[in-house]
């Protein structure tokens, strides 16, 4: 399925701007629904600018309303950009994060041993050498490198590590692993942050009608009878 062609920043004009839901916005986008939550909460690592995909020509106005219309809808592009696919080489990475990619590259090869050094050099973005110095503990910082998960840092997508993992399991023969954290609670979380959603709305459309809210406490005191 063809992806807007800046589906982070297309996200969070989605969610800023519309009444979909994250489940419709990460399969427009390609995103994984994690990624939506933590733009939506501001927890990303970086302030994303919104980027209006009716402006585009990615998506129809008139299909964004029948998304919100219809939460199990899912929205058709009206035409994908080219995809620009690498071939070789290993992935751009900004200068920002060039400093965390040993911590990623440790987090794989601990968790994940069945990923082939090529496979994470094009995950990452690095070198087979800094791979093997950080494998057999020669890399010259490896006191200081601790294993951290390469999607928190930013430096790949869980929906591309996921895949990795997949076809790495199926080339060893092993049974590539579900994920299962959403599972239970799943359903509670997106109610939960579909209601608060739908709060900050009404709120919002109370305020310009003139009304005041009123000021909530920073914090409740727990002695406070």
């Amino acid at each position: 399925m063809a992806q807007p062609l800046m589906p982070h920043a297309t996200a969070a004009w989605m969610v800023d701007n519309t009444a979909l839901s994250f489940e419709q916005i990460a399969d427009f986008c390609g995103l994984h629904i994690l990624e939506i939550q933590a733009i939506a909460d501001d927890t990303t690592s970086t302030k994303l600018t919104g980027r209006d995909p009716v402006r585009a020509h990615e998506v129809t106005q008139e299909e964004i309303d029948k998304g919100a219309a219809d939460p199990d809808y899912q929205l058709k592009m009206i035409k994908g950009p080219e995809q620009v696919r690498r071939t070789k080489g290993p992935r751009y990475t900004p200068v920002s994060k060039r400093q965390d990619k040993p911590d990623g590259i440790s987090w794989i090869i601990r968790n994940h041993p069945e990923i082939t050094d090529g496979a994470i050099s094009l995950l990452i973005g690095t070198t087979r050498t800094t791979i093997a110095a950080i494998r057999d503990r020669s890399h010259w910082n490896i006191a200081n490198i601790t294993p951290k998960d390469p999607v928190t840092l930013g430096l790949t997508s869980q929906r591309e590590l996921d895949a990795a993992v997949a076809k790495a399991a199926k080339a060893a023969g092993m049974e590539a692993p579900t994920d299962t954290r959403l599972e239970g609670d799943r359903e509670v979380l997106l109610q939960q942050l579909r209601a608060e959603r739908t709060q900050a709305a009404a709120d919002a459309q109370f305020v310009a009608d003139g009304g005041v809210l009123p000021v909530k406490p920073l914090f409740d005191d727990p002695f406070k009878r």
